[in-house]
């Protein structure tokens, strides 16, 4: 099956996941870590892209990004992708690939679902069990949220800064939502959104869209389309 185009649009938040390949470690070490971290830095400066949330596990990693143009995200990650994977076949001492294909990306609807979808991407190591808490897992964007540590890769999203008019309050605000967990519908959603490549939004988010990019919005059965039954009307769809 061809794979669909990706719907990239400027100033909108997008869920981008970059995986290893055959499900091999990205990271060997903190150092690696770090290292990734410095090449995100410096490619979404150079690309103007604001990075809200982010976390590393050990054979992907989770971004939510939103681009200044439709191109800026896919040249930011195409860097960010070749510099680490240089720097890191170099220091390791090994040759070839490391990411499973193109990095996958899913448009989210910043009003009703940017702040979930930071909750998703921040809970991850809680629910892989390397932690209890997501604010503990010092890879990752939670902390910043928190109020426990200051991260200066990470731009505020408005949704955040509408938690409350002082950072007190967002914190707060941003620890209740924590608290509530992410569902499974919800991990289910997200998931199968962004390595499908498809938008996450309410109906009236979703409609206009589906007008100009249908093949990647509107959800289709799986297989071959169904025949038509011979002689006409009559037959139940």
């Amino acid at each position: 099956m061809a794979r669909l185009p990706r719907l990239i649009l400027p100033d909108q938040p997008h869920h981008v996941i970059l995986r290893g390949n055959n499900r091999q470690a990205i990271f060997f070490s903190d150092l690696d870590r770090e290292h990734l971290l410095a090449t995100l830095a410096e490619a979404a400066a150079q690309y103007r892209v604001a990075v809200h949330a982010y976390v590393l596990m050990d054979n992907h990693l989770h971004l939510l990004l939103t681009p200044p143009t439709a191109d800026a995200l896919s040249r930011m990650m195409q860097s960010l992708g070749r510099r680490y994977v240089g720097w890191f076949n170099a220091r390791h001492q090994r040759s070839g690939t490391l990411w499973e294909g193109r990095f996958r990306a899913g448009l989210i609807e910043g009003e009703r679902h940017l702040l979930a979808c930071m909750r998703y991407i921040e809970l991850n190591p809680v629910r892989a069990g390397l932690c209890q808490e997501a604010s503990h897992w010092p890879w990752s964007s939670a902390a910043h949220h928190l109020g426990l540590a200051r991260n200066l890769l990470i731009t505020e999203h408005e949704m955040y800064w509408a938690l409350g008019n002082t950072p007190f309050e967002r914190e707060h605000a941003y620890r209740e939502l924590m608290a509530q967990g992410v569902t499974l519908a919800e991990q289910v959603r997200f998931t199968d959104a962004v390595l499908r490549g498809r938008p996450v939004g309410s109906e009236g988010f979703l409609k206009p869209l589906a007008v100009a990019h249908e093949m990647v919005v509107v959800r289709r059965p799986r297989g071959r389309p169904r025949k038509a039954v011979a002689g006409g009307g009559g037959a139940s769809t």
